[in-house]
């Protein structure tokens, strides 16, 4: 009989790639929990997770059982007709079938389906040992793991992400014969390479973790993560500051280290003058650092590494990641001085020589392009659009930088320091930053009216000369990054409540691409920056027949779609609203089955049905209740004033044949239906609901 005990393998390997790590730890742990539940056996995985450091990979489950259960079996045979002859004996088919399972025929049951009764052959046997699984179920586990270009080494021909030196294969307190790339499973393990380099006996799986903490190793990452993070504070509030610490890099450090130990370091306060996201993208990017921040927000001269090792000699450590991050701080000192020389408005001049792209010019039209329509988008959202015309003057200038150069990370950034520094307005300087906002998916939109101003006209453009140039994104495939500029486009309109006509910019783009002998089909433009619009939504829960409601009346303006958005939220949650829809629906295919012209205005004198006249004077009455809403845009007020139509419409259905044999009386009915639909439809196409 099966009982559960804990199981525990570990893949002791060489140095694994830092970024592939989490994905090849949770990939294991996946593999091997999977294989173990489709060959039935059973499980207890409370609070199991994946466990990993830099030169392992490990699998600890608490309870599995230590055999499969009964494995029942059952092959269906061929139909009796087939089977037997017609004096009930066997054919050949039958006989083959049942020699095939190893019975004589007689032995075998019989089943039925929809076709007739056939011979069935049901049989059980016992479960296997997991321990004989096992080798199998890891292989299985590690075939699966993505692992797109495997190494080899030694004369063997097996390859795995990296050298694998050591494996651990224990099920309850004992070894499961197994071997993997030539080794055999044991019950050693390894400390820390230098605070512990020598194996580690494990008596059963329940003592991997503290064993290997005994031997100065942090096998769960998650341990390593908070031990990181809370060393890193620790070490900046003795600095008088904080640390930044951004999920990228602690999640890259944590894969790095097996016993974290935080070390507080300096720079000299001269290279503060450099641009902080330069010196910070440094520490983070190349060195893997901590930067350490003031209570404002602004780095200071201190920073943070994390060593592998606790060392007797901390300062020396120190000193050792001063001495890395020096060169590259003075690199950018160096870059900055030089470009502040220039200055912002003299690197202009050689966008003129850099190709933006063949068919669109150089990044000097682009300026050109962007330009002009800051100077029309300014107007209309309040800007000041001398101001507009200047920040999309300077906004690629910094493209010409030594520091952008070396750190294209800073686009943007490194114009705004090189603007101010060069006496242009605080407004102007922030535009030229914010214009690449949202630069990433999450990120927040342009915070300034200038810079939403820049930001809006960069993209217009962007997609205008990307699709004019036959840049069009295909499957996988975007260039020009056109999915991700429509995108931050429609956010920039929506979440700024800019009520600007989506089609009227598109066309000024386009207009304006004519000096290049390109155009874009602004329908087809327009229709891709809604499409963008629809996995924006389906992330705020909206579902996608509320979305297509809205999308099917192609609003000019991005805004205003969001506004229909939410009145149809606030809409479908009131309990007239499916029977609504469901009536708005069946309008709109009375009215397109229509074989005569729909008159344009209802006659009373035709009305001859209460539920007609009773109708039409609601309608009447809901249509002058909403004109000024519907003027506002407010329609939430707009819907919550139709869904009180719902009695007359139902009677009306109920008591009223829309199509009368009189022709006159069924066009003024369908002329009733079509103004009620109208004014639904002024909002959003219900039928979609």
């Amino acid at each position: 009989m099966s009982h559960l005990s804990p199981l525990l393998i570990e893949l002791g390997t060489e140095e694994l790639p830092v970024k592939a790590l989490p994905g090849l730890s949770q990939a294991f742990f996946d593999g091997i929990v999977e294989g173990l539940r489709k060959r039935g056996v059973e499980l207890d995985l409370a609070d199991a997770r994946p466990l990993s450091t830099p030169r392992r990979l490990a699998v600890l489950l608490p309870g599995v059982g230590t055999e499969q259960p009964e494995q029942h079996s059952e092959v269906l045979g061929p139909y009796l007709n087939i089977a037997l002859d017609a004096d009930g004996q066997p054919t050949k088919a039958l006989q083959g079938f049942a020699a095939k399972a190893g019975i004589d025929w007689s032995a075998l049951e019989k089943t039925s389906d929809a076709k007739g009764e056939r011979f069935v052959h049901r049989a059980v046997k016992p479960g296997a040992r997991t321990a004989d699984l096992l080798p199998e179920v890891l292989r299985e586990a590690i075939a699966g793991m993505p692992i797109p270009k495997p190494m080899r080494w030694g004369d063997h021909a097996w390859g795995f992400a990296r050298p694998v030196h050591w494996l651990v294969l224990l099920h309850g307190p004992d070894i499961v014969d197994a071997e993997l790339f030539g080794l055999k499973a044991d019950r050693m393990t390894r400390g820390h390479r230098f605070h512990h380099d020598k194996t580690v006996w494990l008596t059963q799986p329940l003592d991997y973790i503290e064993s290997l903490r005994s031997a100065f190793v942090l096998v769960d990452p998650q341990e390593r993560r908070e031990r990181i993070a809370a060393q890193v504070q620790a070490a900046a509030a003795e600095a008088g500051g904080s640390a930044r610490i951004t999920e990228d890099n602690l999640g890259q450090v944590v894969n790095l280290v097996e016993w974290p130990s935080a070390v507080l370091c300096s720079f000299e306060r001269a290279f503060l003058a450099v641009p902080q996201e330069a010196l910070i993208e440094t520490m983070e990017i190349n060195q893997k650092f901590f930067p350490v921040l003031d209570d404002a927000g602004k780095l200071t001269e201190k920073f943070i590494g994390i060593a592998n090792i606790e060392s007797k000699d901390v300062a020396e450590v120190a000193k050792g990641y001063e001495r890395v991050i020096r060169p590259r701080f003075a690199d950018a000192k160096f870059f900055f001085d030089e470009d502040l020389k220039q200055g912002l408005e003299s690197m202009g001049d050689g966008l003129k020589t850099v190709t933006y792209q063949a068919r669109l010019g150089s990044v000097a039209d682009k300026v050109a392009r962007v330009v002009a329509l800051a100077d029309a988008i300014a107007p209309q959202v309040g800007a000041d659009p001398v101001l507009a015309r200047r920040a999309a003057q300077l906004a690629k200038n910094d493209l010409q930088s030594r520091m952008v150069n070396e750190f294209p990370e800073l686009q943007g950034i490194a114009g705004r320091h090189y603007a101010l520094t060069g006496g242009e307005s605080p407004e102007v300087a922030l535009a030229i930053d914010e214009s690449y906002q949202p630069r990433f998916g999450g990120d927040d939109i342009a915070l300034s009216p200038l810079g939403k101003v820049l930001a809006i006209a960069e993209r217009l453009d962007t997609l205008a000369g990307g699709f004019a140039a036959g840049l069009k994104p295909t499957g996988n495939k975007d260039p020009f990054a056109l999915r991700r500029n429509a995108l931050g486009l429609a956010r920039t309109v929506i979440e700024s409540g800019f009520e600007l006509d989506l089609r009227a910019l598109l066309a000024q783009a386009n207009t304006a691409l004519a000096a290049r002998n390109v155009q874009a089909d602004v329908a087809e433009l327009y229709d891709f920056i809604i499409e963008r619009l629809r996995g924006y939504y389906a992330d705020k829960g909206v579902p996608a027949s509320q979305f297509n409601a809205v999308a099917e009346l192609k609003p000019a303006s991005l805004y205003d779609f969001d506004r229909r958005i939410d009145a149809i939220r606030t809409f479908a949650a009131l309990p007239e609203a499916p029977a609504l829809a469901a009536a708005n629906k069946r309008i709109g295919n009375i009215l397109r089955k229509a074989d005569i012209d729909i008159p344009g205005q209802v006659d009373p004198s035709l009305l001859q049905e209460d539920a007609e006249r009773a109708l039409a004077e609601a309608v009447a009455a809901a249509i002058d209740d909403t004109g000024a809403s519907l003027q506002h845009k407010d329609y939430v007020s707009v819907l919550e004033r139709l869904a009180r139509l719902r009695p007359q419409v139902d009677a009306f259905f109920d008591q009223v044949m829309v199509n009368a044999d009189d022709l006159a009386v069924r066009g003024n009915r369908l002329a009733l239906l079509k103004r009620l639909s109208d004014r639904f439809d002024a909002v959003a196409s219900l039928a979609q609901l």
